[in-house]
C-alpha cells in the first residue's frame, strides 16, 4: 500500500503537515505592515541622522500607496512571506527613499504587484528587479516615451465599432500623456543607458498610418457590398447557423458594404450573442458564446469580403481622417512618425512601461 499525502493552502500560507493534522498560518495586513517596517529597519543603518528624517518620510508614503494596492489583489498579501519578495521589497524601499518624485511611490507599488503575479517567471522577475533598481534614475520625459511607446505596442481596442473602438484608444492616450512628449535623441539615449531600450540605427519603426490599420484590419478590410451575390451567400450562412442578421453591420467607412464588427479577424472567437429571457414578468439580457459551428460560419463570411485593395486603401485613408479628429491620436501619430530610429524595448523597459500605464490607468489588464 501507498500512502499518499498531500496538503494545499492560499498564496503566501505556510503549511504544517503531520500525518492527521494541516494548519494553515496566513499574512493579513496587519502582518504585512510589520515585515515592511522590519525590512526597513535593515535600511535605516545606511543614513546619516540628517538624511533618516527623509528617508523615513519617503518610506512611510511608500508603504501607504502600495499596502491599499496589494490588500486589493487577492492573495497578494501572502507575497510578504516570500524571502525573494522581501529582498526585492528592501531594494523597492531603497529607491523610494532616494526619489523625491511621488509618482515613484506609485510606480514601485505596481512593480511589486506585478513580481507577485508574474513572479514565476524567472525573466520577468529579473526584469521587475531592475526596473525596481532604476525607478529613481529615468527621467520624467523618458519615462513618458517609454510608456507612450509600450502602448502602442501592447493595448488595442477589441470592440468592432470602429468610431468606439478610436475613442477608446484616444481617451487611452489622454491619461499617458500626463506631460509633454519627448523629442529628439537625449532620452532614447537615457533608456539605453538604462537597459530600457535597445536602439539600432538599422532600420525603423512603421508609420501610424501603417501599423494601426494592420493591427486593426477588420476596421479596414472591405467587407461585403450589400446587394451582392456574396452578401447573399452571407445572409444564407447565417440563416443556416442560427445567427442573427444584424451581426452584419453597415460599414462607417464605406456606406456601401456591410461587415462583421470585429476589430481583428481573430476576434470572431470572443464575439458573443445576446439572448432575452423572460424574469419576473420583465425580459432580462445575458450574453451566450458561439458554438464551434457558429464561429466556423463567420470566419467563412469574412472569407466573402471584397478584396479590392483600392477600397482598404481607401477605408485606410478615410480611418487616419477620422484619427486625426481625436486630439491625443493626432498628437501620437505626429511624435510617433518623428522617430526615426530602430527601437526594440527590452524586459526591463517592459515592466516598467506597464506599470507606469497602469498607475494612469489602473483598469488595464496585467502584463502577459
Amino acid at each position: 500500500m501507498l500512502s499518499k499525502q498531500s496538503q494545499k493552502g492560499g498564496d503566501g500560507s505556510t503549511n504544517i503537515q503531520t500525518e492527521q493534522m494541516i494548519v494553515q498560518v496566513g499574512i493579513d495586513e496587519k502582518r504585512a505592515r510589520e515585515i515592511y517596517q522590519e525590512m526597513n529597519l535593515q535600511l535605516k543603518k545606511d543614513y546619516t541622522d540628517e538624511a533618516l528624517k527623509v528617508a523615513n518620510q519617503r518610506v512611510s508614503e511608500f508603504e501607504n500607496r502600495l499596502m491599499p494596492k496589494m490588500e486589493e489583489v487577492e492573495g497578494a498579501l501572502g507575497a510578504f512571506a516570500d524571502p525573494s519578495f522581501q529582498i526585492l521589497l528592501v531594494e523597492a524601499q531603497k529607491t523610494a527613499a532616494a526619489s523625491e518624485r511621488p509618482a515613484d511611490y506609485d510606480l514601485l507599488s505596481e512593480l511589486l504587484i506585478h513580481r507577485f503575479q508574474k513572479g514565476e517567471n524567472r525573466i520577468v522577475r529579473a526584469g521587475i528587479s531592475r526596473a525596481v533598481e532604476i525607478v529613481d534614475e529615468i527621467s520624467d520625459d523618458a519615462l513618458l516615451g517609454l510608456t507612450a511607446f509600450h502602448a502602442v505596442n501592447t493595448f488595442l481596442p477589441v470592440t468592432g465599432d470602429i468610431n468606439q473602438g478610436l475613442d477608446v484608444l484616444d481617451e487611452l492616450f489622454g491619461k499617458i500623456f500626463y506631460g509633454k512628449l519627448p523629442v529628439g535623441r537625449d532620452w532614447l539615449d537615457h533608456l539605453d543607458i538604462l537597459d530600457a531600450v535597445r536602439l539600432s540605427s538599422f532600420g525603423g519603426l512603421k508609420k501610424i498610418d501603417q501599423y494601426y490599420p494592420e493591427r486593426l484590419s477588420g476596421y479596414i478590410d472591405a467587407g461585403i457590398r450589400k446587394d451582392s451575390d456574396n452578401f447573399a451567400k452571407a445572409i444564407e450562412i447565417l440563416n443556416t447557423n442560427s445567427l442573427p442578421r444584424n451581426i452584419l453591420v453597415e460599414h462607417s467607412l464605406n456606406s456601401e458594404y456591410v461587415r462583421l464588427p470585429v476589430s481583428a479577424k481573430q476576434q470572431i472567437d470572443s464575439l458573443t450573442l445576446i439572448q432575452q429571457l423572460p424574469h419576473a414578468g420583465r425580459l432580462m439580457q445575458r450574453q451566450v458564446a458561439l458554438t464551434e459551428t457558429q464561429k466556423q460560419a463567420l470566419y467563412a463570411i469574412y472569407e466573402l469580403y471584397d478584396s479590392n485593395v483600392n477600397i482598404r486603401n481607401e477605408n485606410t485613408r478615410v480611418l487616419m481622417d477620422l484619427w486625426d479628429k481625436r486630439a491625443n491620436l493626432k498628437a501620437l501619430k505626429s511624435w510617433w512618425n518623428n522617430l526615426n530610429v530602430g527601437i526594440q524595448i527590452t524586459s526591463v523597459g517592459r515592466v516598467l512601461a506597464h506599470s507606469n500605464a497602469q498607475r494612469c490607468d489602473k483598469h488595464l489588464p496585467p502584463l502577459n
